[in-house]
């Protein structure tokens, strides 16, 4: 079906947000009356660049504020619309969006909007122009789609109808059966369909349109079920994005696009009208790889974890260290990183990587280019949208498959600590604009489950995050946003290291040489305040600087090291547990704001 965006939904000049829309994958454009005035191309310059990059002009918007007014100001309105027609004819735009007015002398008067809007389809239709009569959630006296669709059933002109907007529609907490009216309205009397997602809000409704708004699979609107009913109608227009959103505005417009007609694709493969391949949901984490310029200081926290260094890559300055069913790779090559060690790479057991890379590419995620000897074993990897490369690797029931760990050569080591068994979770700070995005990504390309998104309380201003996951929790995600874009401590990354018991593993770390986050004594008292434990219990847990919470499922313990570079590691013990300790995540980033070097 074809896509299309509004040009308000991306950032930069009008020539950059064409372009970069065309290099997404739409089809069209509606061009946003404020991005056209600011552009120094004339009209038949933006059309023939439209052309070029293979856009059609879809919609010009928006007149507002034309029906149910004065009559002196009808006449004005009527002024002002030939003029725009005219401008549309040299654009090669041939429908109009007239939002529901706002205008302080509109009138309650649904006859006199047909009148005033019959009067405008009738100027429209000498220039080959339609006219689609939108509700706004906010309007004077319209403010619903069932409203709307009256006043232009009534208005009975073939260049008039109706414009619906997920938003405007969504936002007033309309049930499934306030959408029943949809199938009432004929499909070719649905000029146009315009989408967008929001987060659930409790806010004036205009604040949260003009500042809210995400792509469909971003938000908590059943954008889908609004989707369906539309094309149910026989609608056979485009599926266009108008999405008004503060971060997508100062993000660059080529990623935001990309991530915008994926949501498209997306919500086409959940209608039933795309079927892009089928998605893998990975089964498992084969590893995590580090980037340092220094492998001392990372080798020296991974041995005072338990781990050993069991095996090198025969071609590359990357080392294998291992405990348990936990697998983490240290690679050297990346002398030039600015910000010391970082999480470059998530390598997730699939039960079928090549599937996997299918999907990944439909859902605009190229494999990655990367450097191999021939005797490399053949990974594909992708780019998540905070950078961090994924692998699809074969899982341990698939010896048919190339195997990574082939490509390693043992090493002489002593044997690992036992405590640590795997990676429980990862967690991933994502840039300021690439949240929302972070989860589409992984929920769609990787077929993961998206839990509710928490707040967490930070010294310096509010994270959010948000948890991805397999069925079975052998795949867990933690994506987060700081609280600023250039608070520099919220870019650090962790693994968190699943354990049996988190008391003695931290006790043998400590041992060991390896140093623990510090936490204040006032969280234990706090502790002792909200949970009964065990004599002797909770002065353990002072002592180590273990954190301890509790859900319906059960308990959770868990402490965390020093950060290096922007990387820190995790011991969990989860019993029965669900959750990744968001009640604690306060007091952890306090102590590490807290511990951080002054520059």
């Amino acid at each position: 079906m074809r896509t299309s965006i509004a040009t308000v939904s991306l950032s930069g000049s009008l020539t950059e947000k064409l372009t970069a829309a065309s290099r997404a994958g739409f089809g069209g454009v509606e061009i946003f009356e404020n991005d056209l005035l600011a552009s120094p191309l004339t009209p038949e310059e933006i059309r023939a660049r439209c052309a070029d990059l293979g856009l059609t002009v879809d919609l010009y918007q928006p007149m507002r504020d034309i029906e149910a007014v004065p009559a002196d100001e009808f006449a004005r309105n009527l002024r002002r619309a030939r003029h725009k027609f005219e401008l549309m004819g040299r654009l090669g735009a041939d429908t109009v969006l007239v939002c529901s007015s706002v205008h302080p002398l509109a009138v309650d008067d649904d006859a006199l909007a047909a009148y005033h809007l019959r009067q405008l389809a009738d100027l429209a239709q000498g220039f080959g122009i339609r006219v689609a009569y939108e509700a706004l959630a906010w309007g004077r006296h319209v403010s619903t789609y069932a409203h709307a669709w009256r006043i232009v059933e009534a208005a009975d002109h073939p260049a008039l109808g109706t414009c619906l907007d997920s938003f405007h529609i969504l936002s007033r907490g309309s049930a499934p059966e306030d959408l029943d009216g949809i199938a009432d309205i004929p499909g070719e009397k649905i000029f146009f369909l315009q989408l967008a997602d929001a987060p659930l809000l409790a806010m004036d409704v205009l604040q949260w349109s003009r500042h809210y708004r995400c792509f469909p699979g971003q938000g908590g609107f059943d954008v889908a079920d609004l989707v369906r009913r539309v094309l149910h109608t026989g609608y056979d227009g485009p599926l266009s994005l108008e999405v008004f959103n503060d971060v997508f505005r100062q993000a660059e417009a080529g990623p935001t696009a990309v991530d915008a007609h994926r949501s498209l694709l997306v919500l086409q493969e959940t209608v039933g009208i795309a079927a892009p391949p089928a998605p893998v949901v990975p089964t498992g984490v084969a590893f995590a790889e580090l980037v340092t310029p220094d492998a001392e200081p990372v080798s020296a926290l991974l041995g005072a974890l338990g781990f050993a260094r069991t095996a090198r890559h025969r071609s590359k300055p990357v080392d294998l260290w291992q405990q348990g069913e936990a697998r983490i790779l240290v690679n050297t090559a990346g002398a030039a990183r600015r910000d010391g060690t970082g999480l470059a790479a998530i390598g997730l057991e699939s039960p079928d990587p090549a599937g996997a890379t299918r999907r990944a590419e439909a859902l605009l995620a190229p494999v990655l280019p990367r450097r191999r000897a021939p005797q490399d074993a053949a990974l594909d990897a992708v780019a998540a949208p905070d950078g961090t490369e994924l692998f699809f690797c074969a899982a341990d029931a698939q010896p048919q498959l190339p195997d990574w760990r082939a490509d390693f050569t043992d090493v002489e080591h002593e044997p690992a600590i036992p405590g640590v068994h795997r990676i429980d979770h990862l967690a991933l700070t994502q840039p300021w604009h690439h949240y929302d995005e972070a989860t589409l990504f992984h929920r769609s390309v990787l077929g993961l489950h998206a839990q509710e998104s928490v707040d967490v309380a930070d010294p310096y201003g509010l994270m959010r995050s948000r948890a991805v996951t397999n069925a079975d929790g052998s795949v867990r995600i933690a994506l987060s946003v700081g609280a600023a874009p250039t608070d520099d401590t919220v870019h650090a990354q962790h693994i968190a290291l699943a354990t049996d018991d988190v008391v003695a593993a931290a006790r043998r770390f400590r041992k060991a040489g390896g140093r623990l986050l510090p936490i204040p004594a006032n969280y234990y008292d706090d502790l002792a305040a909200r949970h009964e434990f065990a004599d002797g219990e909770l002065e353990t847990y002072r002592e180590l600087g273990i954190l301890y919470d509790r859900d319906a499922h059960g308990e959770f313990r868990h402490c965390y090291t020093v950060t290096v570079g922007r990387v820190f590691f995790e011991l969990v013990q989860r019993d029965g547990y669900r959750g990744y300790g968001a009640q604690n995540a306060p007091v952890r980033l306090a102590a590490q704001h807290a511990g951080r070097p002054v520059r």
